[in-house]
């Protein structure tokens, strides 16, 4: 099992930035792949971007592609979510997860540890 432990949400507005991050530590980071989920109000949560451990291959929504930017610190056991043009569609709760393998999908099942989440509020 691996325990997350997410930060670096806050309120911001329209067209800014916001790094998350996310803490692992249990299992050893530098045997799975990390995902970014988030959940509207009055959603479903849903997929946002992973990346594998061992290529850095990463992959994207079609919602966030060429806005946000996934990466992993192997040395530090952390991930970050850059989140750059941000909309008012963006707000919502933000979660980090850790994948069951080395490998990664969109799918929740695939993901076996998840953070208490962290707000993200754009304000138009």
């Amino acid at each position: 099992q691996v325990q997350l432990i997410e930060s670096g949400g806050r309120l911001v507005q329209a067209g800014g930035s916001l790094r998350l991050s996310c803490a692992a530590s249990g299992r050893p980071f530098n045997s799975y792949a990390m995902g970014w989920f988030r959940q509207a109000p009055g959603k479903e949560r849903e997929f946002v971007a992973y990346i594998t451990w061992r290529y850095g291959i990463t992959y994207y929504a079609d919602s966030v592609k060429g806005r946000f930017t996934i990466s992993r610190d192997n040395a530090k056991n952390t991930a970050y979510l850059q989140m750059n043009s941000l909309k008012p569609e963006d707000t919502a709760v933000y979660y980090c997860a850790a994948a069951k393998y080395e490998r990664a999908t969109i799918q929740e099942s695939d993901y076996d540890s998840w953070g208490q989440g962290t707000q993200v509020t754009v304000d138009s």
